[in-house]
Protein backbone atom coordinates (compact mmCIF):
# COMPACT_ATOMS: atom_id res chain seq x y z
CA UNK A 1 0.00 0.00 0.00
CA UNK A 2 1.43 3.27 -0.95
CA UNK A 3 1.31 5.46 2.34
CA UNK A 4 2.98 8.90 0.39
CA UNK A 5 1.47 9.23 -3.26
CA UNK A 6 4.59 12.44 -3.63
CA UNK A 7 7.21 10.29 -2.56
CA UNK A 8 5.80 6.86 -3.83
CA UNK A 9 6.49 5.14 -0.53
CA UNK A 10 5.18 2.52 0.48
CA UNK A 11 3.67 1.09 4.05
CA UNK A 12 6.60 -1.50 4.08
CA UNK A 13 9.08 1.12 3.47
CA UNK A 14 8.14 3.72 6.74
CA UNK A 15 8.04 0.42 8.35
CA UNK A 16 11.30 -0.86 7.17
CA UNK A 17 12.92 2.88 8.38
CA UNK A 18 11.05 2.94 11.81
CA UNK A 19 12.16 -0.52 12.57
CA UNK A 20 15.88 1.49 11.58
CA UNK A 21 15.01 3.69 14.54
CA UNK A 22 13.02 6.73 12.69
CA UNK A 23 9.92 8.16 14.96
CA UNK A 24 8.74 10.57 12.76
CA UNK A 25 7.56 10.50 9.15
CA UNK A 26 10.62 13.13 8.08
CA UNK A 27 12.98 10.82 9.18
CA UNK A 28 11.38 7.77 7.69
CA UNK A 29 11.05 9.82 4.14
CA UNK A 30 14.67 11.06 5.30
CA UNK A 31 15.82 7.22 5.08
CA UNK A 32 14.90 6.65 2.05
CA UNK A 33 16.22 9.52 0.25
CA UNK A 34 13.17 11.57 0.32
CA UNK A 35 11.10 14.33 2.48
CA UNK A 36 7.74 15.55 3.07
CA UNK A 37 6.17 16.95 0.39
CA UNK A 38 2.37 18.05 0.62
CA UNK A 39 2.01 16.78 4.26
CA UNK A 40 -1.58 14.39 3.63
CA UNK A 41 0.45 11.33 4.91
CA UNK A 42 1.84 12.55 8.08
CA UNK A 43 -1.16 11.00 10.20
CA UNK A 44 -1.36 7.65 8.78
CA UNK A 45 2.75 7.21 8.18
CA UNK A 46 2.90 8.22 12.38
CA UNK A 47 0.52 5.82 12.74
CA UNK A 48 2.73 3.10 11.04
CA UNK A 49 5.67 4.60 12.75
CA UNK A 50 3.96 3.85 15.94
CA UNK A 51 2.54 0.13 15.27
CA UNK A 52 5.98 -0.88 14.49
CA UNK A 53 7.56 0.63 17.87
CA UNK A 54 4.98 -0.48 20.07
CA UNK A 55 5.93 -4.32 18.66
CA UNK A 56 9.63 -4.22 19.08
CA UNK A 57 10.86 -0.71 20.98
CA UNK A 58 14.13 -2.08 21.09
CA UNK A 59 14.65 -1.64 17.31
CA UNK A 60 14.56 2.33 17.92
CA UNK A 61 18.14 1.97 18.82
CA UNK A 62 19.40 0.70 15.15
CA UNK A 63 20.20 3.90 12.71
CA UNK A 64 18.50 4.20 9.89
CA UNK A 65 21.60 3.67 7.56
CA UNK A 66 22.03 0.12 8.93
CA UNK A 67 18.76 -1.06 7.94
Amino acid sequence: MIVCVCNRITESEVRKAARAGSTTPEAAYACHGCEVQCGCCLDYAQEVIDEEHAKAPHLRLVSCKAA
